[in-house]
């Protein structure tokens, strides 16, 4: 296996699978060389981690079983990506060197996407070869009678009284046995729990051993029996004894994703209609309080009006990937832009970011979800956009990622500091979903439509159903509700589909603007006009000219440009363009009422969508007054009150044009969002546009302005004191009271009467009159001209300005 120690950034002039390819040596022949038999490579350190040996890191440790981790969960990988060779001798490593028998405590959810897993898709392999007659004639199901063993260890712990499984188990011990050291805990999250049908199916009907797919059937059906009736949606952490909530936020990222995933996936791979069932009444769930285009959301599972916190983690980046086997696009096409744009702006999606796209975990330990929905998405609409999404993850992991030793994850996306980590995922599902992304379905060693990923991408084959999926001839009123969607049927050869919907969410982030291009013109010189030689004159300037004549690119008017003495200069610059729409004007919020009367006066920034303030002469009047609830995400409860006032929300929990259109329909005339953010201000951080939802907003017609929170604590302490507070909103520069103080530049010149240019006599002018017999082309000798008296004018176009006179006086009487 070749390996790469440079870790200088990589300029490759390779097709991207072939960089994908190139990636996966370095990152797999770097732990074969420094960490096998570890479970784990530390990059950094060059060396393997094993647990007991390392400091301890609590929850995520319990992945290590001292069971060669990353090589187990890379088997499949390397028949996908055509190392064959290779995959052959980690089979014999496997069987030779793994043992499953060691007293350690694992996270049972963990051992089984990863472990039980990678040996039941590497024993699909193995068999899928041996059958065709090129490698493993050696082979006799050795991978499978490990994944049994494997699949006994974990058995002990679903012995519960609800069927719920422990979250651990001691690999030699199992659960109750006083040598175990765990089986006392009594929660467990809803993936932890939901996420075992997949493997435990597929290792019952591969092996004939029946047991192993009736626990995990079982498991699923107590949590759909816990689900919330009046929402149908779940929460994210259980009690595995009573069945009892612990926590009752509910949402598609961390804690809860893949049990929506196995709900889709088990109706796949096992054909059973109960599965799709309980998939799409959860999913009409989702749709209806959890997403929010392009935000996917956490509300409470009991009142799901209410969201519970502030921020997105990265886990739910699958969802666009699970949307897309569901057949319903839009939502995935929206919610994939979203992310995409974080990326740009973060270079990795952080761990956890907040419903602005700002940093809340700055973590990145290498999560492969938003290259698998990425991968998801181009094979459902052919849209060559998202083969440029991949080749940036590609560029992204080369130079931010990429070590001697293999790629770290990143520490902090705000810093791009390392952590010695490289998880058995980056190999398992990262290089998988790439290569995928660029390959034809010809470069395969199989049809990649025979199989289903499991949530670790492990593959399995879908000819493990006892009975087909009805694809064909329903009946019913939604099309994917039992259908299984066909991207060729759908969206034949329209790229542009997605494109349509991707375009509202461009700048989602605000920002990431298109730069424009480099401005190139030609100007021509009469250079001839000068003292020196050309050449040199431009020379001394630090100009150099090449002549058309000697350029590549010749135009069509080569003859007449190339005349002795002209030159045409091609000037070539990064032009910055501020266009209006994207100036940040100043707003602010003026406190008239008693006791403040103006003098307060608080700096606020502008939206992209609403009522302009700049156009308004007088601004916007009115009392202010809370929304209930404050962030405005929910129903509003005081539209009486709100009635014909300017309403405050706090920032955060969903999009301002949601929190608009909310209070606009509860009868506010304007709107003033607080920071949520502890100490910001304008003082400190830059006035910033707030941005749409990405659908239209023009029905959203009020004005809206952002307060930092500095600003926003003097609002809502004078409202806390006086109960009854006006405010003013316009523009800065209108502020209330203010002094005019801006100058008038005038340039004048004497003219006889009637001898003023057309374009002069038309344009806005303050014209200097001299009366009587005065000649113009006449010196005085002992007179001055003064210059007229400016009466309060503000501006060339300034409205009912008092007439201006000019006065000859004597010298001497002047002061």
């Amino acid at each position: 296996m070749a390996l790469s120690l440079c870790c200088k950034k990589i300029k490759y002039s390779k097709e991207p699978k072939e960089q994908v390819l190139e990636m996966f040596d370095h990152a797999y022949g770097s732990y074969m060389k420094y960490a096998y038999p570890a479970d784990e490579l530390m990059p950094l350190s060059c060396r393997g981690r094993v647990r007991g040996l390392e400091p301890n890191r609590g929850d995520i440790d319990d992945s290590l079983g001292k069971f060669s981790l990353t090589l187990i969960d890379t088997l499949d990988t390397l028949v996908l990506l055509n190392r064959l060779e290779e995959f052959e001798e980690a089979v014999k490593k496997t069987v030779k060197d793994v043992r499953l028998d060691n007293d350690i405590v694992v996270s049972v959810f963990e051992t089984n996407i990863r472990v039980l897993g990678g040996l039941l898709g590497a024993h699909v392999m193995a068999d899928l070869l041996k059958q065709r007659g090129e490698r493993m004639q050696w082979y006799r199901d050795e991978l499978l009678h490990m994944a049994k063993d494997l699949g006994y260890r974990l058995l002990p712990a679903f012995n519960t009284t609800s069927g719920l499984p422990y979250p651990r188990v001691n690999l030699r011990y199992g659960v109750v046995n006083p040598l175990s050291r765990t089986g006392t805990e009594t929660d467990t999250c809803t993936a932890c729990a939901g996420t075992m049908i997949l493997e435990f199916a597929a290792l019952s009907r591969l092996s004939g051993v029946s047991v192993f797919e009736e626990h995990a059937r079982k498991a699923l059906d107590v949590l759909w029996e816990k689900r919330q009736r009046g929402s149908d949606l779940m929460g994210t952490v259980i009690n595995i004894h009573n069945g009892d909530w612990v926590r009752r936020d509910s949402g598609v990222g961390a804690g809860i994703d893949s049990y929506y995933e196995y709900l889709m996936k088990a109706y796949i791979l096992l054909g059973d209609n109960v599965y799709l069932e309980r998939f799409n009444t959860h999913y009409s769930a989702i749709m209806k309080y959890i997403s929010q285009p392009p935000l996917l959301l956490n509300v409470h599972m009991h009142n799901p009006t209410v969201n519970v916190r502030s921020w997105m983690d990265s886990l739910l980046a699958f969802f666009p990937g699970l949307q897309v086997l569901r057949g319903d696009l839009k939502p995935a096409i929206e919610t994939h832009e979203m992310l995409y744009q974080v990326t740009k702006q973060h270079k990795f999606l952080p761990e956890a970011f907040t419903t602005e796209f700002r940093v809340h975990w700055g973590q990145h330990p290498l999560r492969p979800e938003f290259a698998e929905s990425t991968y998801f998405l181009y094979k459902a609409t052919g849209d060559p956009y998202y083969l440029k999404v991949g080749q940036s993850i590609v560029e992204k992991l080369n130079t931010h990622a990429r070590v001697p030793c293999g790629f770290a994850a990143v520490q902090d996306v705000r810093t791009g500091t390392h952590e010695d980590r490289m998880d058995s995922f980056f190999l398992a599902e990262m290089f998988k979903y790439l290569y995928l992304l660029f390959s034809e379905k010809s470069h395969l060693p199989f049809d990649i439509d025979d199989y289903i990923f499991t949530t670790e991408a492990h593959l399995l084959p879908v000819s493990l159903s006892t009975a087909q999926p009805p694809c064909e001839g329903n009946n019913t009123e939604d099309l994917f509700t039992h259908s299984c969607p066909s991207a060729q049927t759908l969206f034949p050869n329209n790229p542009s589909f997605a494109k349509t919907i991707r375009d509202g969410y461009k700048y989602l982030t605000g920002v990431g603007r298109a730069p424009h291009g480099p401005s190139v013109r030609g100007i021509e010189l009469p250079l001839h006009d000068t003292g020196i030689e050309p050449l040199e004159f431009l020379k001394s300037m630090g100009i150099s000219l090449t002549p058309l004549t000697d350029m590549a690119a010749r135009s069509a008017s080569k003859s007449q440009d190339s005349q002795k003495g002209v030159y045409r200069v091609k000037l070539v610059a990064e032009v910055s363009h501020t266009p209006e729409e994207d100036e940040v004007v100043p707003l602010i919020v003026q406190l008239i009422s008693p006791p403040f009367l103006g003098r307060t006066v608080l700096t606020a920034g502008p939206a992209k969508f609403g009522m302009d303030l700049t156009k308004q002469e007088h601004g916007v009047k009115g009392s202010i007054v809370k929304s209930v609830p404050y962030t405005a995400c929910g129903h509003i409860e005081n539209t009486l009150q709100l009635q014909g006032h300017i309403a405050l929300a706090l920032r955060g929990d969903c999009m301002f044009a949601a929190k608009a259109r909310r209070l606009q329909e509860a009868g506010a005339i304007g709107i003033i969002f607080i920071d949520q953010r502890e100490d910001s201000s304008s003082a400190e951080t830059p006035l910033f546009q707030m941005v749409g939802d990405g659908e239209s907003t023009e029905d959203i017609t009020v004005p809206l302005v952002f307060l930092f929170s500095r600003e926003g604590a003097v609002l809502t302490a004078a409202l806390q004191e006086h109960h009854n507070v006006d405010v003013l909103l316009l523009p800065k520069e209108r502020q209330l009271g203010k002094e005019k103080s801006e100058k008038l530049n005038i340039k004048f010149r004497l003219a006889k009467e009637g001898e003023l240019e057309e374009n002069e006599a038309d344009s806005t002018t303050i014209r200097l009159v001299l009366e009587g017999d005065v000649d113009p082309e006449a010196e005085p000798e002992t007179s001055e001209v003064v210059p007229p008296t400016i009466c309060d004018a503000a501006s060339a176009g300034v409205e009912h300005q008092e007439p201006c006179t000019v006065e000859q006086k004597d010298p001497e009487s002047t002061s």
